[in-house]
């Protein structure tokens, strides 16, 4: 697979119908956050975390009755696919596809029926570049990765539609650091894949969270068209897939098999 730029990767799809559109945040904010497991639960215990998601109950009850259409369905999908024991990598997104019908409440993922993002094709580009000897077309949807150990994080959980980064900043960012940190708590060995400045910009909680186990940090640009060939660390040609699994085995784990082996239970 090559890296392919064209004019169209920068538009907006065209808006569905509102009936059409299934992805949809619905409110209740507290729903979903019960619906965790007790081990995620327990990342956001404190006090400040439980005012931090009041505050945020409120803010998307207020979006909603002005007549915003919020992304995605289920804003803490991540949390629901795996535990904090059984993350081997953490990739870490901006916020969601602002696109009807793109947004799963998993970082760079779209439903298979959904057009590929830039960003997405060109990590295949990359994965295709690491593995030329089995890799094989990939499905747009990354369940399978987060049902493979992969904790696919976005720092915001909910975006307006076709408003890029509108929920930055009204107190995602506190959530999303708690549930970096209570990873961290776990002692199994576990890569952090930084790709950008805004992913980049965690490598300081990192360090002020010490890991209770072995922690890898690999960095390169955005996969965004825009930056995946730039300087200092172009995003093709940066080995990320690879050289996590190599470290992960170093340290007694299985990897992540990242290639779309296209098995029904990886559907979604």
């Amino acid at each position: 697979m090559t890296l392919i730029m064209t004019p169209d990767d920068f538009q907006a799809p065209a808006a569905p119908a509102a009936a059409q559109v299934q992805n949809a945040f619905q409110g209740d904010l507290f729903a979903h956050f019960q619906a965790l497991s007790p081990a995620w639960q327990d990342a956001f215990s404190d006090t400040r975390s439980q005012q931090t998601l009041h505050d945020l109950d409120a803010f998307l009850d207020e979006r909603l009755q002005a007549g915003a259409t919020i992304f995605p369905l289920r804003p803490f999908r991540a949390l629901l696919e795996i535990q904090p024991q059984d993350v081997q990598v953490v990739l870490l997104g901006q916020d969601p596809y602002h696109g009807p019908n793109q947004a799963q409440g998993l970082a760079f993922s779209v439903p298979d029926a959904c057009r590929i993002p830039p960003s997405l094709r060109n990590m295949f580009a990359e994965l295709a570049q690491e593995y030329p000897d089995s890799f094989t077309t990939q499905r747009n949807s990354l369940l399978r990765w987060a049902r493979r150990g992969v904790l696919l994080l976005n720092a915001a959980l909910t975006v307006e539609a076709h408003q890029a980064g509108s929920h930055a900043k009204k107190g995602w960012e506190i959530i999303t650091d708690n549930i970096i940190e209570r990873v961290l708590r776990e002692p199994r060995p576990k890569v952090f894949l930084l790709w950008g400045s805004h992913a980049q910009s965690k490598q300081a909680l990192l360090q002020a969270h010490p890991p209770a186990g072995p922690v890898l940090v690999l960095k390169a640009n955005h996969p965004s068209p825009l930056s995946a060939l730039r300087p200092p660390r172009p995003f093709i040609g940066c080995g990320h897939f690879r050289k996590a699994n190599d470290w992960l085995r170093e340290h007694g784990e299985t990897g992540v098999d990242w290639l779309d082996n296209h098995t029904p239970a990886d559907g979604g």
